[in-house]
């Protein structure tokens, strides 16, 4: 009697290879437990590895006899539902990256390490009958305790740290005070009741606009369709997006919100909890156990709302209805390293493969955003006003050309500042550099301060030290010059913090705030700020794009753009486009109540034709403009573009690295693919390696995907890989 032939495990292993690994199964595995999605404990060379099972087959190309065992089967059923195995088996083949990677990031961390997929408790708080019973309105000295005793009051069930850090800064000690004194109590974390369950607080009225835009969401519920909600700053897209997740709600469907960064966003995030108290947040910056507990509160469709950065485009979600991204333009949605994908666009995908619509949201859209509108692949949403009685900001370019200035700031400026700051309106400030000086120079030789491992100067801070903003690497500032010996350092430029220094010595009296990466570290500090910025704590906020992360400063009255030139210059081809958005981002932060803002742009090129027209003819102009450049230029969205990176200890290993790998693409390529390169990289050596690109570029991205599919695979084979680095970044937001 024939045997029957062996039952072979296709298993995605995290490695750097494009293929899945056969194996047999453990010995006495349960048949009922081997199903695609399960977790598999495998030995992979001299290690173990945890993969994930895609499929199971009959066949290997590799003997039975040579195949190794998996080791155990360490779910019961799939973790990764069929939907997503195959999301992610289309992003590894767009994307041309390794199955067993792209698979790791659909897990949590610890699931990755192979432990336990159940949930653990996590800490959550509630007021007690004593608590209940407190009239806050006694607790005058104590206004924190106040806030909180108020806030757990407004929700009848228990609130996690998510929570909590979503609705007010600060809480742990006020919270550790109301436990000593009997008011609140800790308790094990209690999953949240089914979506048909959960309240749903009511919205704020909507405008003619906001509702058409919502109705149309809505009737695309159960059906695909992407949505480019265009609405300028202050027009409400949030209450679109609040309104449109109600409703997925009501019919017993989940939501998506995907937001660039989860840290920039309290406001947003107090809003979405205020609606939809149940919902949870998803980040790479959670503690293990509460990102475990909302990878789990989706998949099993106990949370109606998941508010989250790029990595939730791949959370299981049990009743998907909705997807919405929010500033669909911003650029931390592609992943820059590893698996170099795009959420905003797996967004778009995943949304097809559901039958659901997605809704990208932007006051400042992409030009691919704005190119599928025009080829009708995007139905386009525009909220062309501001809601309720705020008016649009004026925009005036300073000329500081033979202007006085201040530590970067001109006269013309700062008489604004005073006028309005008598107004009794506030003030912000943009300067996209954060240190205290950019520049420290020998006035007797004229070297500069370089980073030992970047082709880049290091930043001066405050604390005299100097910092590299590429690698991080950071020494003290020496007392004399290094080269020569003699020479007295001198500081050129300036960053947030000088701006900062020279603001308090002119306004001595007026409280000023500064919001960048370096004075936000503390938890909570940028919440503190925010919060002191409402209640006019600050009339003064300097800072850095940060600040143009969908902040709402009713009382700003006027925003000072310090330096517009830094972003007219840039080398990559996205460079105008990026600083529009950043200038009319940070714009839409002045005049968003009753009084009108104003927005003045400093710049020693006041007649350059990308100002002049965005000042004057708008962001949809603008945009319309450089999509015109972008067609005769053969540039994306017109294009299809992908780049290879290659980096290593050595100058000479990358550049012959990606000469070989020109000479494999090149018959695939052919004439209807354009290889540029390779040459090195803008900035050629970062952190210790350098690096080199080669660019390729098609007019059809179905050439540009064939020509990658036929040649990468050879590339593995190159004798030049065991010396590099490399990597292939397909649709790349920028080619430095």
């Amino acid at each position: 009697m024939k045997s029957s032939a062996p039952l072979i495990l296709q298993v995605a292993v995290p490695a750097p290879l494009p293929r899945h690994f056969d194996y047999l199964p453990p010995e006495h595995a349960d048949p009922a437990t081997i199903a695609p999605g399960i977790r598999v404990r495998v030995p992979f060379g001299k290690r173990d590895a945890v993969g994930v099972l895609l499929a199971t087959s009959a066949h290997s190309d590799i003997p039975a006899a040579k195949l190794r065992r998996a080791s155990a089967l360490l779910d019961e059923t799939p973790l990764i539902p069929a939907d997503l195995l195959a999301l992610a088996r289309w992003a590894a083949e767009y994307y041309h990256h390794p199955i067993g990677e792209v698979v790791s990031a659909l897990l949590p961390p610890t699931m990755r390490a192979g432990k336990s997929g159940v949930a653990g408790p996590t800490g959550a708080w509630r007021l007690t009958a004593a608590g209940s019973a407190i009239d806050t309105q006694l607790l005058k000295r104590a206004p924190k305790q106040a806030a909180l005793l108020r806030l757990l009051a407004q929700h009848a069930g228990d609130l996690d740290a998510a929570a909590l850090d979503a609705a007010l800064a600060h809480w742990p000690a006020p919270m550790r005070a109301l436990l000593r004194r009997g008011w609140a109590e800790k308790v094990r974390y209690a999953p949240p009741p089914t979506p048909a369950a959960l309240p749903v607080a009511a919205g704020l009225s909507l405008n003619a606009a906001q509702t058409a835009a919502v109705q149309k969401i809505q009737a695309a519920l159960g059906s695909f369709q992407t949505f480019l909600l265009d609405g300028v700053t202050g027009s409400g897209k949030t209450e679109v997006y609040l309104g449109a997740m109600a409703e997925s709600v009501r019919r017993g469907g989940q939501a998506l919100l995907l937001v660039p960064e989860i840290g920039l966003t309290p406001q947003l995030l107090q809003r979405v909890r205020r609606r939809f108290p149940a919902a949870v947040v998803f980040h790479s910056a959670l503690p293990a156990g509460e990102r475990l507990a909302a990878w789990h509160a989706a998949r099993s469709g106990r949370t109606p709302v998941v508010i989250g950065t790029r990595s939730a485009v791949f959370l299981p979600l049990k009743h998907p209805g909705l997807i919405i991204v929010d500033e669909e333009h911003d650029a931390s949605f592609k992943q820059q390293d590893g698996f170099r994908y795009s959420a905003r666009d797996l967004a778009v995908v995943r949304a097809a493969r559901h039958h659901l619509p997605v809704v990208l949201g932007s006051a400042t859209p992409s030009l691919e955003s704005l190119h599928n509108c025009a080829q009708l692949r995007y139905a386009h949403l525009s909220l062309p006003e501001r809601a309720g009685a705020a008016q649009h900001p004026a925009l005036h370019l300073l000329d500081i050309r033979n202007r006085p200035m201040e530590n970067g700031l001109s006269d013309l400026l700062l008489d604004a500042m005073r006028r309005h700051l008598q107004a009794e309106g506030q003030v912000l400030l943009f300067l996209n550099r954060r240190g205290f000086a950019p520049t420290v120079m020998c006035h007797v030789c004229g070297a500069t301060l370089q980073c030992g491992r970047c082709d880049a100067r290091l930043t001066l801070h405050a604390n005299r030290r100097l910092q590299c903003h590429h690698c991080g690497a950071q020494r003290p500032l020496p007392e004399r010059c290094e080269e020569c010996g003699a020479g007295a350092l001198r500081q050129y430029g300036y960053g947030t913090e000088r701006l900062e220094r020279a603001l308090v010595r002119l306004f001595p009296d007026i409280g000023i705030a500064r919001v960048d990466r370096d004075s936000i570290r503390r938890k909570g500090k940028l919440e503190a700020l925010l919060e002191g910025m409402q209640h006019g704590e600050y009339p003064i906020l300097v800072g850095t794009q940060m600040l143009a992360k969908g902040h709402d400063f009713p009382r700003v009255t006027l925003v000072g753009i310090v330096d517009a030139d830094q972003g007219l210059f840039g080398v990559d081809f996205r460079a105008s486009e990026r600083m529009a958005q950043l200038i009319m981002q940070v714009a839409g932060r002045a005049g968003r109540a009753e009084r009108r803002g104003e927005v003045l742009i400093q710049t020693h090129h006041p007649d350059h034709p990308l100002l002049t027209h965005l000042v004057r003819e708008g962001y949809a102009s603008f945009a319309q403009a450089l999509l015109t450049e972008r067609r005769a230029a053969g540039l994306p969205p017109y294009a299809a573009m992908a780049l290879l990176r290659a980096e290593a200890v050595t100058r000479a290993a990358p550049m012959a690295f990606l000469d070989a790998a020109r000479r494999k693409l090149a018959p695939a390529c052919g004439r209807q693919v354009q290889l540029l390169g390779p040459a090195p990289a803008p900035m050629e050596r970062r952190a210790g390696r350098y690096r080199a690109h080669l660019l390729l570029i098609a007019a059809q991205r179905a050439l540009l995907q064939q020509a990658l599919a036929t040649a990468l695979p050879a590339l593995y084979e190159l004798k030049l890989v065991r010396r590099v680095r490399w990597s292939v970044d397909v649709d790349p937001a920028e080619t430095l």
